[in-house]
């Protein structure tokens, strides 16, 4: 897979193969964090309606705090009316609680206008009761869930999970 970057387009968000197609980009900027024994490593991307990436970012990337949602959003403009109709893709379900910072990763997603999340895998309760899908689904916002990616996901974790 050629990996895309901010500016740069790929398929049009769907069910199917452009799901996965987007969500093996976040498994592969989940590798790119740095290690932690208290934290996953988690990708993140932010895709308009017609294909074109509007951000992306993983866990840690800028400070040991950093989540991936919030580094992926970090760089785009909440009023860019894209948003509206735009997917934010994730490797593993958006945190509900954090101890870090006051806003979790479902928070800040709900502090957008964006419709639809697409997540790999369930955050197993390991640091957190993670209830993230279900917060954004009694908002209103489409929750998918790609169980045939979760592997990748556990792999690039697997440090946590022995």
């Amino acid at each position: 897979m050629t990996a895309a970057r901010a500016g740069e387009r790929g398929p049009v968000p769907a069910e199917g193969e452009a799901d996965a197609h987007w969500l093996e980009r976040t498994i592969e900027l989940s590798r790119s964090c740095p290690p932690s024994t208290t934290a996953f490593s988690v990708g993140s991307v932010v895709v308009a309606a017609d294909g074109l990436l509007l951000g992306e970012g993983y866990s840690r990337r800028d400070d040991p705090l950093d989540h991936a949602e919030e580094t992926a959003l970090r760089g785009i403009d909440l009023e860019d009316p894209r948003l509206e109709t735009a997917t934010i893709y994730t490797s593993l379900e958006p945190c509900s609680a954090r101890a870090s910072r006051p806003r979790s990763c479902t928070a800040l997603i709900l502090g957008t206008p964006i419709p639809r999340v697409v997540m790999a895998w369930r955050e197993p309760a390991l640091f957190v009761d993670c209830d993230g899908a279900e917060r954004l689904t009694a908002a209103g916002r489409s929750v998918v869930e790609r169980p045939d990616l979760a592997e990748g996901v556990r792999e690039v974790n697997a440090h946590l999970l022995a």
